[in-house]
């Protein structure tokens, strides 16, 4: 082989091995700002309140099923998230054991919502019951 072609593969090779580089590099810089993107979404997502973290799990509610579970709330403990009587706390007045130890409003309606759906089907169903029994 002559100096010339040498010269022309190794410069040619040590292209190729810059190009290689760059792309990885982009890849990597692109991998990170994809990253950094979720990151920002999560600390987002951990910054709503506690209203609205309540609002969120309540969404999927409907109006009438909404309305229930406020008329329930409001019989039960006068919207009260502290209220307490014997063992039932809160303001769905539900039994100490199925809040975990986890007394927060956030979690008083998401254990409300599991309760009343597994036991009653439905808010209303829960309000049809305690209009007839004085108690869900």
């Amino acid at each position: 082989m002559t100096t010339k072609v040498k010269s022309v593969k190794k410069t040619t090779t040590t292209a190729a091995a810059k190009l290689k580089a760059t792309k990885k590099v982009k890849a990597t810089k692109k991998a990170k700002k994809a990253v950094k993107k979720t990151v920002k979404k999560v600390k987002k997502a951990k910054k709503l309140t506690q209203r609205q973290q309540i609002a969120k799990v309540n969404a999927k509610l409907s109006k009438a099923q909404r309305s229930a579970k406020l008329w329930i709330a409001y019989h039960e403990s006068r919207y009260s998230y502290t209220a307490r009587n014997g063992r039932c706390y809160g303001r769905y007045q539900l039994l100490t054991a199925y809040l975990h130890g986890n007394y927060s409003p956030l979690n008083q309606e998401k254990v409300a919502n599991k309760y009343v759906a597994g036991r009653y089907g439905s808010w209303t169903n829960a309000k049809r019951f305690w209009l007839s029994h004085n108690w869900y």
